[in-house]
């Protein structure tokens, strides 16, 4: 079922960074991109070994995960259902969703709260649906996701990556402790009042000083952008050639460039940025640009 990972380490050279190198998961599928395959890898081996075949997850309407649950089911043979947050609507994601075979039932947000309600009252009898939690959420992302760190030829002084649930910075963490290594994680949240994800890493692994936060960072809060982030957005790409989203990478990567300019960071240090993908996510933002 798995399918074999292309995420090499590119060397980024542009002025705003010193010795930044880029893990590119964004490479690894276009659909089921990221830390989105990282997440779904085991989710899907264990639903596999249930005899479960119909997926039931949870998203936005301009959620990355959507689409490469959708993907995924379709590719490994899967029936997929999402419930959308909010209001009915039709938007490019969406369309990718429906064309995977995707069925999407759209939820006020509060009922929407309480996802085991829901899949409870609209799957209880159907003995194939398997739970995915919003945003591929479970022991089985953290695994996946350790393998980041296990794919690593060199060792870095930083490891820095977005958040928006924390699953992937658990991974991250959890690898990093086991295998006693000196690096600090650095984790964006994307959300205001991003503190608790420390509480979500620590669901998964133990919190230690290898971990820092960087709760200013989120630019007003989830999906949310301005004109600065923008324009760097913008100069980045035009100056490396790699694409950043306005939701989660392009935050890290600023991030990154402000500890720099503030001394924070040593410029000698040795850095490495996750790129996890999700830059179907621009397209929710095509009006900002």
């Amino acid at each position: 079922m798995f399918q074999e990972i292309y995420s090499p380490v590119q060397k980024i050279e542009i002025d705003l960074f010193d010795n930044l190198f880029v893990k590119r998961d964004d490479l690894i599928d276009p659909y089921v991109s990221g830390n989105k395959w990282r997440k779904l890898k085991y989710i899907l081996a264990k639903a596999s070994n249930e005899n479960k075949k119909h997926l039931i997850t949870f998203g936005g309407a301009y959620s990355n995960h959507l689409v490469a649950t959708a993907a995924a089911a379709a590719r490994f043979g899967f029936k997929s259902t999402a419930f959308v947050r909010g209001e009915a609507v039709q938007n490019e994601m969406l369309l990718l969703c429906s064309l995977f075979g995707m069925k999407l039932i759209f939820v006020d947000r509060q009922s929407y709260k309480n996802k085991n309600l829901l899949f409870k009252s609209h799957f209880e009898d159907d003995s194939n649906a398997y739970f995915i939690d919003e945003g591929g959420a479970s022991k089985e992302a953290v695994k996946g996701c350790t393998e980041i760190i296990t794919e690593l030829n060199e060792t870095y002084d930083h490891i820095f990556v977005a958040a928006g649930t924390g699953t992937t910075a658990a991974g991250l963490l959890k690898a990093i402790q086991y295998k006693n290594l000196h690096t600090i994680l650095h984790v964006i949240p994307v959300l205001k009042g991003g503190d608790f994800i420390k509480d979500e890493i620590s669901k998964y692994t133990s919190i230690s000083d290898h971990l820092t936060l960087h709760t200013g960072f989120h630019f007003g809060g989830y999906a949310k952008t301005t004109p600065e982030l923008i324009h760097f957005i913008k100069n980045f790409t035009e100056k490396t050639g790699m694409l950043i989203d306005p939701v989660y990478t392009a935050k890290m990567f600023y991030a990154i460039a402000d500890l720099q300019r503030k001394n924070i960071i040593n410029a000698n240090d040795k850095i490495l940025a996750i790129h996890t993908g999700g830059l179907l996510g621009i397209l929710g933002m095509k009006d900002k640009f």
